[in-house]
């Protein structure tokens, strides 16, 4: 008769009816925690489908095609030819979505790095030093955001408009100036939150006892901050990460439907639906498909994003 073995987990050793039985790393438990998380394993699986279907998909499509205007099938309904329909000026909304997509992603991801690397820089230089400088910085953090990047956006829209023409190269594909314009914002935009918490954790972490050995060896303040605090702040910077990449596509998404967002004939979710807010009823095939997109690209994110902070967190037994 055999019974039912229990796994107790602590502090990375799973121990099986008491006795110790294998040590996992760091990056095991993680991993284990986060396989278990079945909306975070959902969301993986989602995110991968859509990255798979802008790329793979723009094997069967130029960017060319997805900007011809074909003015006789405008307002086409999903067929053999077009299976997703046509817009207004005829071009083909599957070829769109593809490109769009990878703009909108590109987006998020971009501006999400310029945010993590200065969120980060500050709350690690704020928080360590102290003094004048944490005053200086917390300063400069609560007077932006007082501005809110949609209204700073508004406000040198003409300028982006009338450079939308201007194009830059990225690996082999122009793309336009207001692409640059609006990643930049958006991630300088965004790093205020992170560094506040970088920061608290920074305040926390310099008063442990490894900081303080660290210190009585000689260590520099770069290499105590680099080797012993920041690694201590991965996790809410990951979480942080994650979350702001959806928050940054639906902010892209909220600046195309406004007008104020990347300037056709480049597509992206966004402006594809704001070409469609005038025939909701009439034509829903047009924002059918991107505002799908949109919806599974941020909720698979997001469960992502829980899923990371739940595995990363040690306190939990979950």
């Amino acid at each position: 008769m055999s019974s039912k073995s229990s796994t107790l987990e602590v502090g990375g050793v799973v121990k099986l009816d008491g006795r110790r039985e294998r040590a996992e790393s760091l990056m095991q438990v993680t991993l284990r925690r986060f396989l278990r998380h079945r909306m975070a394993v959902a969301g993986l699986i989602i995110l991968g489908s859509i990255i798979l279907f802008v790329t793979v998909g723009a094997l069967f499509f130029t960017e060319a095609q997805a900007n011809k205007t074909n003015l006789p099938m405008k307002y086409t309904s999903p067929n053999v030819e077009f299976p997703l329909g046509t817009d207004r000026l005829g071009r083909d909304i599957l070829a769109r979505s593809i490109y769009g997509g990878q703009i909108s992603l590109l987006i998020g991801v971009a501006a999400v790095t310029i945010s993590i690397i200065i969120g980060t820089a500050v709350g690690l230089v704020s928080g360590y030093f102290g003094g004048l400088i944490d005053a200086i910085l917390m300063r400069l953090v609560e007077a932006l955001l007082a501005i809110p990047s949609l209204v700073l956006l508004i406000v040198i829209q003409p300028v982006l408009i009338q450079n939308a023409t201007t194009t830059i190269n990225f690996f082999g594909r122009q793309l336009s100036i207001t692409v640059a314009a609006i990643v930049l914002i958006i991630g300088i935009f965004s790093w205020l939150g992170l560094s506040r918490i970088v920061r608290s954790m920074v305040l926390s972490l310099k008063e442990q006892e490894f900081v303080t050995a660290a210190r009585m060896v000689g260590a520099s303040d770069l290499r105590i901050i680099f080797t012993h605090i920041l690694p201590n702040c991965v996790a809410p910077i990951v979480v942080t990460a994650t979350l702001g990449v959806g928050n940054a596509i639906v902010t892209e998404t909220a600046l195309g439907f406004l007008g104020f967002g990347v300037q056709e004939p480049t597509a992206t979710w966004g402006n594809i639906l704001s070409g469609a807010r005038q025939f909701v009823d009439d034509y829903p095939w047009i924002w059918l498909a991107p505002g799908l997109l949109i919806t599974l690209t941020v909720l698979s994110i997001n469960f992502i994003g829980d899923g990371l902070r739940d595995a990363l967190d040690p306190r939990s037994r979950r």
